[in-house]
């Protein structure tokens, strides 16, 4: 019998365990942390099966949406009660500094409240047709969203799409990840001492080629959310293409921030520091290319490497700036392409390896310079603390080289000229585009790609949308 602690997947209002589990890791140590139930395909169904019994029932569509809005913001109040043992868990498990994990639960708590404010206000109109008609159309729920987290931050973007998707009605089967699965459990108990109906929520651990193949392609699928790779992705959107399944789709990103000659350097120092350092570069949304302009190039080269070469690393309990990436594996394939960057004439002005002397999985900050723009540390997403710094000569060049990727997630802009700011960032290809500050923004901003970054957009009212379709009802109401 296992001495580690057990977590458990949550379907139909009840926790179940499983014939086999799943073991996760410290990053820190390498080191066995708990396990967790691995769900399989019966599972799958019965949760399934529960949203289903949900949305038909009608147990919260068909409610006063004043109710929603009670539950949201009493789930908000229970993931607070939670957030100290919640965040210690996320942080053994996931490898993040203590500090991050509980921004994050306070992050998921927000999410609940903001959208609690928006499950009363979805709101339809009247359409003028005449006296011998009324039309009206009103937003319905999509049904039962299948939801597939990933493991950077699995409570924060748990809460993001499951809290709209409740405000507005919908019923919800999320996949955990292996990786990263335990801390998603306190937001189950959170629903749980919330009050939610049974079936409204449901949470499954489990290999993504066995339950989150199947929960895509599901018959009662109405929606499928995703956040993850490009190829994880792709494969997902192939599946849900047979039943032509409404899809979110948020896949990760290469983006660059622009450095004009008149910029603020501490702004963008401090930038950088949080835009690839943060999180250990495990970030859709990191500033994994800076591209500076020429005058300045020399400067900030120095300013980052000193910074870079400053920063604590250790394990997150301790709450260091740098932290170990999540997994051997994650590990293994940054520290590769670091060395395919540097065989291919890169520059390597630090770091460039894995932390020696330590069993945790600890990447040293990186940066990299002297990078041909069509190599692939310039062009393909790391997921680590990696950065490539590049010069310009013109506004135009910087453009194209920010929108020469595949990817279109966010870009960034820093110069005190905020004409010339907002200029370039107009031109920039993204979803959301920040100006002297990186991650600028919040809950209440929407979110999401172009290109091979995805489609749709999570926070803000704008993402409220995604998770409703309209209905037009036509009455005449004048006879012959």
């Amino acid at each position: 019998m296992s001495t580690l602690d057990r977590y458990y997947n949550y379907i139909d209002g009840a926790w179940k365990g499983a014939d086999h589990w799943l073991v996760v890791s410290d990053p820190a140590t390498d080191e066995p942390y708990a396990e967790i139930a691995e769900a399989g395909i019966e599972d799958a169904d019965a949760a399934m099966a529960a949203a289903r019994r949900c949305v038909d029932d009608g147990s919260l569509s068909a409610v006063r949406p004043a109710q929603r809005v009670t539950w949201l913001l009493a789930i908000a109040e229970e993931i607070k009660a939670l957030t100290d043992a919640a965040a210690l868990v996320l942080c053994r498990e996931n490898g993040k500094s203590l500090e991050v994990a509980r921004g994050e639960f306070e992050e998921a708590a927000r999410y609940f409240e903001y959208y609690a404010g928006m499950a009363d206000k979805i709101e339809g109109t009247s359409i003028p047709l005449g006296d011998d008609y009324v039309d009206f159309t009103s937003y319905e729920p999509m049904g039962v969203s299948v939801q597939i987290v990933p493991w950077n931050f699995p409570p924060s973007i748990c809460a993001r799409s499951l809290a709209p998707a409740l405000a507005a009605g919908n019923a919800v089967v999320i996949k955990s990840p292996e990786i990263s699965p335990l801390a998603m459990t306190f937001l189950m108990t959170a629903c749980e001492r919330a009050g939610l109906p049974k079936g409204a929520v449901n949470l499954l651990c489990g290999k993504g080629s066995v339950i989150g193949s199947h929960l895509v392609k599901h018959r009662d699928a109405n929606q499928i959310v995703f956040t993850g790779s490009v190829p994880t992705g792709q494969r997902i959107l192939r599946d849900a293409a047979e039943r032509a399944t409404p899809s979110v789709m948020e896949l990760g990103g290469k983006s660059a921030a622009i450095v004009h000659a008149d910029a603020d350097i501490e702004q963008v120092i401090d930038s950088v520091k949080a835009g690839i350092f943060f999180n250990a570069g495990q970030v859709c949304s990191a500033m994994s290319r800076l591209l500076v302009h020429r005058s300045r190039y020399d400067e900030v080269v120095a300013r980052a490497r000193e910074m870079a070469e400053g920063l604590s690393i250790g394990p997150g309990v301790d709450n260091p700036e740098l932290t170990p990436l999540v997994s051997r594996s994650q590990l293994e394939q940054v520290e590769a392409m670091c060395h395919r960057a540097i065989e291919a004439g890169a520059t390597c002005v630090t770091g460039g390896e894995r932390v020696s002397g330590s069993s945790g999985y600890f990447m040293q900050p990186t940066l990299f310079a002297d990078v041909a723009v069509d190599s692939e540390i310039f062009q393909e997403e790391v997921f680590g603390p990696v950065l490539v710094i590049h010069p310009f000569d013109s506004e135009d060049e910087a453009v194209e080289l920010a929108n020469g990727t595949e990817f279109g997630l966010v870009a960034g802009v820093f110069d005190t000229r905020l004409d010339r700011a907002l200029r370039t960032a107009r031109r920039l290809r993204g979803g959301q585009v920040f100006i002297n500050e990186w991650f600028a923004g919040g809950v209440e901003t929407p979110f999401g790609g172009v290109g091979l970054s995805g489609f749709g957009r999570e926070k803000g009212q704008e993402a409220l949308y995604s998770y409703v379709q309209t209905r037009n009802i036509a009455v005449r109401v004048k006879g012959e």
